[in-house]
C-alpha cells in the first residue's frame, strides 16, 4: 500500500475543503489511470476502497474521513418517500421500520448482499461508489482499461464467466457488483450531492454510467462532490416486490444474475405499474422502460413476463474467448439465465414473496430458478 495523507472532517463544508487540499497536491503524472486512481478520495466505511488499496489498484494520495458527519439519519418524507443518509449503514438502513414499510425491496436487496459484518459497517453513500469485482481489474499485474486505460480488455476474451451481457464495450465488459443499487434503480431513487460549487441531484438512473471508451469512470460524480442522501418516491410497490439473486453460492457471493421486480395491480388484477431491474449483468443496473411498459395494462401472466424478459434482453451478447476450454466457459449462460430470472422474480413479486430465500420461495409451484 502506498503511502498517503489523512484528514478527518467534522462537516460537510470541512470534507469538501480538506478534499480540495488534496487535489491540489496532486501532480501531473504520464501514466495510465492516474487522473482516477491517485485523486484524493473520501473513506466512509472502506470496505471496498481500503481492499482496493492493499491490492495497488487505487493509490489515493489523500483520504479524508467522513464517518462523523452527521448524514446517518433515515426518515419519512411528507410525500411518503424516504430520505436515506449518505452514512447510515447497510444494517441499519434494512432494518429500519420506514424502510420495511415503505420500500422493502430495498431491505431484501440489501440483506441479499454481502455479509452481516460487512453490512454492518458498509455505508449507503460508500454502496453507490462501488467498483467492479473483476477478476483482471483486481490484479495489477496484468492490463485493464478500467484500471489502465489504453491497456486492454482480457476479460473480453478470455475468462469472462461473471461478466456483462448488456451495455459492454470492447474496452470493458465489467458488470457493478451493487444488490442495494439494483432496488435503487428499480425505485428511481435520486442521489443528493454537494461541491463547493453547491448542490445537485442526480436521478439514480443517470449516476452510474456506461463503459463505452472510458471504461476508467464508474459514475457520473464530479472529483469535488460528495454524497449526502439519497431519497425515494412514494411508491404503492409494497405489496408486490421481489429481490432475486442467483449466485454461486448461499452467502457472501455476488450475483451472477439478479433481479429487484415490482408490480402494482389494479382492481381488475392488470398490472398498472411495473418495475425490472437487473444486476450482475451490466457496469450499470439495468432496466429498459420500453421492456416495463409492455406489462402496463396486461393480466399477469408467464407470458407476459416471457415477453418483457425477450425484450429486456434482445441486446443481450455474451464475452469470453472461443478457445477457452469448457472448464473456462465465457458468459452466454447468463443470457437464458437472466430471462428464466426476470419472468421467475416477477412471478415472485405478484405472489408477494419477496425474496428467494425463504420458505414462500420454495412453495410456489413451477419452480424455474
Amino acid at each position: 500500500m502506498n503511502p498517503f495523507e489523512y484528514a478527518r472532517a467534522q462537516t460537510v463544508d470541512e470534507a469538501l475543503l480538506q478534499l480540495q487540499r488534496g487535489t491540489a497536491r496532486l501532480t501531473p503524472t504520464d501514466r495510465p489511470g492516474a487522473a482516477v486512481n491517485e485523486r484524493p478520495r473520501f473513506l466512509a466505511g472502506g470496505t471496498n476502497l481500503v481492499d482496493l488499496m492493499k491490492e495497488d489498484v487505487m493509490q489515493p494520495g489523500r483520504l479524508v474521513d467522513v464517518t462523523s458527519l452527521p448524514l446517518t439519519a433515515i426518515e419519512g418524507t411528507r410525500d411518503g418517500g424516504l430520505w436515506l443518509g449518505a452514512l447510515a449503514t447497510n444494517a441499519v438502513t434494512a432494518q429500519h421500520p420506514l424502510v420495511l414499510e415503505r420500500a422493502p425491496l430495498l431491505r431484501t436487496a440489501i440483506l441479499a448482499g454481502a455479509s452481516p459484518q460487512i453490512r454492518n459497517r458498509a455505508t449507503n453513500g460508500g454502496n453507490l461508489l462501488q467498483r467492479t469485482r473483476c477478476h483482471y481489474f483486481y490484479d495489477a499485474a496484468v492490463p485493464c482499461n478500467k484500471r489502465a486505460p489504453g491497456s486492454g480488455c482480457p476479460a473480453a476474451t478470455g475468462i469472462a464467466r461473471q461478466h456483462a451481457i448488456l451495455g459492454a464495450s470492447e474496452h470493458c465488459v465489467a458488470t457493478h457488483p451493487s444488490d442495494m443499487c439494483v432496488a435503487l434503480a428499480a425505485l428511481d431513487a435520486t442521489v443528493h450531492v454537494q461541491s463547493p460549487r453547491g448542490t445537485r441531484e442526480i436521478p439514480f438512473l443517470e449516476f452510474h454510467r456506461l463503459p463505452g471508451e472510458e471504461p476508467e469512470i464508474d459514475n457520473t460524480l464530479a472529483a469535488d462532490e460528495l454524497i449526502t442522501h439519497l431519497t425515494l418516491p412514494p411508491s404503492a410497490f409494497a405489496d408486490h416486490s421481489c429481490y432475486l439473486k442467483l449466485r454461486e453460492r448461499a452467502s457472501y457471493a455476488f450475483a451472477l444474475v439478479s433481479v429487484a421486480a415490482a408490480l402494482v395491480l389494479d382492481e381488475n388484477g392488470r398490472i398498472q405499474a411495473a418495475r425490472i431491474a437487473l444486476g450482475g449483468v451490466a457496469h450499470k443496473p439495468w432496466r429498459d422502460l420500453s421492456a416495463e411498459a409492455l406489462l402496463i395494462g396486461e393480466t399477469p401472466s408467464p407470458q407476459s413476463f416471457e415477453a418483457a424478459a425477450e425484450h429486456l434482453l434482445r441486446p443481450a451478447k455474451a464475452w469470453g474467448g472461443p478457445a477457452l476450454p469448457e472448464s473456462l466457459p465465457g458468459n452466454a449462460y447468463k443470457i437464458p439465465l437472466a430471462r428464466r430470472a426476470i419472468v421467475r422474480a416477477l412471478t415472485m413479486a405478484l405472489a408477494g414473496v419477496p425474496t428467494n430465500t425463504g420458505e414462500d420461495f420454495f412453495r410456489l409451484e413451477g419452480d424455474a430458478a
